[in-house]
């Protein structure tokens, strides 16, 4: 790249790390770190929880989808988010916001000792923080790709220098951190996701390619599904994506949590879907459009190719920091959510004084276990390749192993599955993987397959046991009843007390 292309990238890390500096003062105990002590305007929440959502993947591996398949990868990559969401914005969102307001909660897994009991919350915690290890990992892997294709920087260097600076604004600001540079990180994206389009409607002849490139792709570019992204594995992301995106990602239900009260928070939730429906065709155009420009044997390089060959000196720093931005915006809120189940729900379990820490305390704690995770997401970053690379964690790891690790977490908190207790938690989040193991690694199966059966098979189970084995308790229906309604009783003692519901 050029001094000027490095030059307008080093101001960005720079911007993010002072707005980290700065929300450091916002910070006074673990509440503000981990949920902005209930603070956040409704829109800045929505676009983080946007910015949140996806990532440099979305450059890497699903830029590959639209130079191979075309814009499928729109149906089931994003739609499906958006649909989802919208659905988050009637169910899920207020109640993650109830859990905050009325059991103090600042963990998105902190109410489960209350829903079922320690055992249950312990096994979601450290089953999904090792998930999550390996799903920030792919952010970083996938990032690391981009910016070896723009300036040539060694894989791991790429994995290093970005997690780096990442988790300076991270550790040092928390949420307020992570929110207010998902915004300006987001204003980076547009400019950067305009300043494509331009180029490449110049490459294609002018504005009128926007409605005339589309007869001159690939046969089958234009379907939603193809022969291997079914119907079917359509509509499995459509309920994958609404358990993920609305509690299941830990990360995005901290955004509900931060809002300053319910109907913000649904408020939140319609922002973020409305996005997510409109947003991602403006930054895959350009996607779409690559098989008529460039000629690569890697699909996921065709969109860093395209950008380094036709934008000018300065424009592919201004792009390549917008593909940063998603990066870092998701990875900085997984490394929050991550500290915040660590420090409130899993190290008081294993240790008796971090039960008592003051304020103070735990939030060092919570700045030493955010340095950790990321460091770990780091370090297996750079076996990313041995792991099957990107697309192979993101799809087949991630999302299916999502399911079986929130099924129990989202739908504990609706009032219809009232009679699903600990054992049905513990044995869809069981069945689940097991499920997964065999049709991943004994019986290897479609990627429709591997996604569909470990979230089904958890689905059917939880539901299922919670009918023929009710345990219905007082106290869960006590805790629903709060959660449902702005008008309900405050709750006597806190979500972290070891609970009755199982």
């Amino acid at each position: 790249m050029h001094a000027l292309d490095w030059t307008v990238l080093a101001g960005y890390f720079g911007v993010m790390v002072l707005i980290g500096l700065w929300s450091h003062r916002r910070i006074g105990n673990v509440s503000d770190y981990f949920t902005a002590g209930g603070r956040m305007p409704w829109w800045l929440a929505g676009i983080s929880h946007h910015m949140s959502g996806y990532s440099a993947v979305l450059f890497v591996a699903y830029a590959a989808v639209a130079y191979t398949d075309g814009i499928t990868i729109y149906f089931w990559g994003f739609a499906t988010i958006g649909i989802g969401v919208g659905i988050g914005s009637w169910l899920f969102a207020p109640r993650w916001n109830r859990l905050r307001s009325k059991y103090k909660v600042a963990s998105p897994l902190e109410f489960l000792a209350r829903r079922y009991n320690v055992t249950t919350q312990q096994l979601l915690a450290w089953s999904g923080a090792l998930l999550k290890v390996f799903d920030v990992a792919s952010k970083w892997a996938a990032i690391s790709v981009v910016l070896n294709v723009f300036a040539g920087v060694p894989l791991t260097w790429g994995i290093l220098i970005t997690g780096a600076i990442t988790l300076v604004y991270c550790t040092a600001g928390g949420l307020w951190a992570d929110a207010l540079t998902d915004f300006g990180q987001f204003v980076i994206q547009a400019i950067a996701a305009i300043v494509m389009i331009v180029v490449v409607l110049g490459k294609l002849g002018g504005i009128s390619a926007i409605w005339t490139m589309w007869g001159q792709l690939p046969a089958g570019h234009l379907s939603p599904t193809t022969s291997k992204y079914t119907t079917v594995f359509l509509l499995v992301y459509v309920l994958e994506k609404t358990i993920e995106y609305n509690g299941g990602m830990w990360n995005l239900a901290q955004r509900y949590m931060a809002a300053e009260g319910a109907p913000a928070a649904r408020r939140t939730a319609r922002l973020s879907s409305l996005l997510y429906l409109l947003w991602p065709i403006v930054l895959m155009f350009p996607m779409f459009a690559s098989p008529l420009l460039v000629h690569v044997s890697d699909a996921t390089t065709s969109y860093a190719v395209m950008a380094s060959t036709f934008l000018p000196h300065g424009l592919i720093g201004l792009v390549l920091a917008g593909m940063f931005s998603h990066t870092m915006a998701m990875a900085s809120s997984d490394a929050n959510a991550i500290s915040s189940v660590v420090t409130r729900d899993m190290l008081p379990v294993i240790t008796s004084r971090l039960r008592h820490r003051a304020h103070r305390g735990s939030l060092t704690t919570a700045r030493v276990v955010t340095v950790v995770f990321v460091a770990l997401s780091m370090l297996v970053a750079t076996q990313s390749a041995n792991l099957g690379g990107v697309l192979a964690i993101v799809v087949s790891w991630v999302a299916a192993l999502m399911g079986p690790i929130s099924i129990p977490l989202l739908l504990g908190m609706l009032p219809w599955f009232r009679h699903s207790g600990s054992r049905a938690a513990i044995a869809s989040w069981a069945c689940g993987l097991a499920a997964y193991v065999l049709v991943y690694y004994v019986v290897p199966s479609s990627q429709v397959v591997v996604v569909a059966t470990p979230i089904l098979t958890s689905l059917v189970v939880y539901v299922g046991l919670g009918l023929l084995a009710s345990e219905r308790s007082p106290g869960t229906d006590q805790m629903l009843a709060a959660v449902d309604h702005d008008g309900a009783d405050e709750p006597a003692e806190p979500a972290a007390a070891p609970a009755g519901g199982g």
